[in-house]
């Protein structure tokens, strides 16, 4: 328990960063409605960013009425990661979330169950189990604050979190979820996830008809020209054509309810794209996705070059909302009132991806990207048995088996050089690696520095073998849980107390004597004594982030 108090206790250390002109949305509102449209796995091969193969109606005229970033990045090419990114506004090296999939806490408040026997191991190929990851205890699911300063929020649907989402994050988290839910005037903020362009469509929506021809779509240099990829690459551009067809459909009920000009609008998807060297890699064919964002009353239109992380998201809603940002986040706020600093460099990690391990690190600025192997004698390409059911890829082994593929495709499958380096203006695909050319000295000595002072500054929890982190986070290999709730009650007010470091609490009224536990049912998030009502009993329960959940306390009033 000493070693995982210790672990626990990171105190992180927060980097400089540069004053510089921002761009606000103009806000009338002192709590402005904000709408998330998550899509999953698209790069930005979308109209507005020079790619009209897929024709996207809605989100064109979206587009139009919009703020449109032309540098975005997620933190890890691929979901969970990614997604304890947005949610925390801190990074998975940081959390310890690095690591692609700890658990099944995918949708709504996730399984709490975790396998013990797991075809998965760590880098020196110890044996791991599945597990919620326990997260420092400063900590919170940014929701968490929103939902404090009378924010209704909504997630619906997918939460993929690496940990399994507290009661405490979402007023509603399920498939039923909706700003249409909240009680009247109450600001919202809802998220809709978008999964029809995820990679297990490229093969699950097989069936459906294309609505792009595979001859008219641009085949990637790093992919072979066949009529296996065409027709792989035309399936994706199909997906995103039935995606236009559901982010036009909140789009819709937005101006159906009279919402659309007093909510904020984000649009992005949750790394890059589907396809074989995208999704997963740490090039801008994984990290660069699109953002879109529209102001209230459509006011901020146009363009930005401006680098936003992912780490970015969740103080920039918390700016927005006009709620102060904790100090402990490790994004910037490049919205709103907060908005102060504008970052010169963005940074991203890979490491463990289903069941092949590694761990490379990476920094990129407007035009360069740098790249760090740990462990150079692996690998690019991991066989990871999911991805090998994209329709196209077993005919880009066999191609490769048989010597058929040319030099820049089999770049894929060389071993790693220690680093790397691209110039993305000049090859945006990152295939030319000037690493010894000496013309590019200074730019990469600058991004190595970089790199060394940002580590020097953020905890890496993938230094640590992952079974040994599992350890720290689980001792024994065995979940915490959360100690039960404290209540005191005097004649007027009720006071509440969790004696674990980092839980938060919550607590519902009600007349009904042998409640059973509901996710769903209307919890509140306790944060100051609460006055006493003509209800008959409080129920109180208490959790914090990777522990089981205390036990439902029941007070009779």
């Amino acid at each position: 328990m000493k070693k995982l108090i210790i672990f626990l206790s990171i105190i992180l250390i927060v980097s400089c960063k540069t004053q510089s002109k921002k761009i606000q949305l103009n806000l009338n509102n002192d709590k402005p409605n904000i709408l998330w449209i998550v899509t999953e796995d698209i790069s930005p091969t979308l109209s507005m960013y020079g790619d009209s193969t897929a024709k996207t109606p809605n989100l064109d005229a979206l587009a139009k009425e919009s703020l449109i970033y032309d540098n975005a990045f997620t933190t890890v090419g691929v979901c969970a990661p990614s997604r304890s990114s947005i949610i925390t506004g801190m990074y998975p090296t940081t959390l310890g979330t690095m690591h692609m999939r700890v658990g099944k806490d995918i949708f709504s408040w996730g399984k709490r169950k975790y396998k013990k026997n797991i075809d998965r191991k760590d880098i020196q190929g110890n044996s791991i189990r599945q597990y919620s990851a326990v997260i420092p205890d400063y900590v919170k699911c940014f929701t968490e604050y929103l939902r404090i300063n009378g924010y209704y929020c909504t997630n619906n649907q997918k939460t993929d979190y690496q940990f399994a989402a507290p009661i405490s994050a979402w007023d509603e988290n399920n498939g039923k979820a909706h700003w249409r839910n909240r009680p009247k005037d109450k600001p919202f903020f809802s998220v809709f996830n978008i999964g029809i362009t995820h990679e297990s469509r490229l093969w699950r929506n097989e069936n459906l008809p294309l609505t792009v021809n595979p001859k008219d779509v641009k085949v990637p240099p790093y992919l072979p020209d066949n009529f296996e990829t065409r027709k792989t690459i035309a399936r994706n551009y199909s997906n995103i054509e039935l995606m236009d067809k559901e982010l036009g459909e909140f789009i819709r009920q937005l101006k159906e309810d009279g919402l659309y000009d007093k909510t904020i609008i984000f649009f992005y998807s949750d790394h890059g794209g589907p396809l074989p060297r995208q999704k997963r890699e740490i090039y801008d064919s994984g990290l660069k996705v699109p953002l879109i964002i529209k102001s209230l009353n459509s006011k901020t239109k146009g363009r930005s070059d401006r680098l936003i992380s992912f780490v970015d998201f969740a103080p920039t809603v918390l700016s927005l909302a006009n709620i102060p940002i904790p100090g402990y986040i490790e994004g910037n706020a490049f919205l709103g009132i907060q908005d102060k600093h504008q970052r010169k460099n963005i940074f991203a990690s890979s490491d463990r991806f289903d069941e092949f391990t590694d761990r490379i690190r990476a920094v990129r600025n407007k035009r360069f990207l740098y790249i760090r192997n740990y462990f150079p004698e692996l690998p690019k390409y991991k066989d990871i048995a999911y991805r090998k059911n994209i329709p196209m890829m077993q005919t880009f082994l066999k191609m490769k088996e048989d010597g058929q593929l040319n030099e820049t495709q089999m770049l894929w499958f060389q071993t790693k050089t220690s680093e790397e380096l691209y110039n993305c203006q000049d090859d945006p695909d990152n295939l030319n690696n000037l690493i010894n050319n000496y013309k590019y000295k200074d730019i990469l000595e600058e991004l190595r520095n970089t790199l060394d002072v940002f580590q020097s500054k953020h905890q890496d929890l993938g230094q640590i073998l992952e079974s040994e982190l599992i350890q720290n986070m689980w001792p024994d290999f065995k979940q915490p849980k959360t100690e039960n709730p404290e209540i005191i009650i005097d004649h007027k007010y009720i006071s509440i107390s969790c004696p674990t470091k980092g839980s938060s609490i919550n607590y519902q009224f009600s007349n009904d004597f042998n409640k059973a536990f509901n996710f769903d049912d209307d919890w509140q998030i306790y944060s100051k004594p609460i006055i006493k009502t003509d209800h008959k009993y409080l129920y109180v329960i208490s959790e914090r982030i990777g522990y089981k959940k205390s036990d439902m306390i029941k007070i009779k009033l």
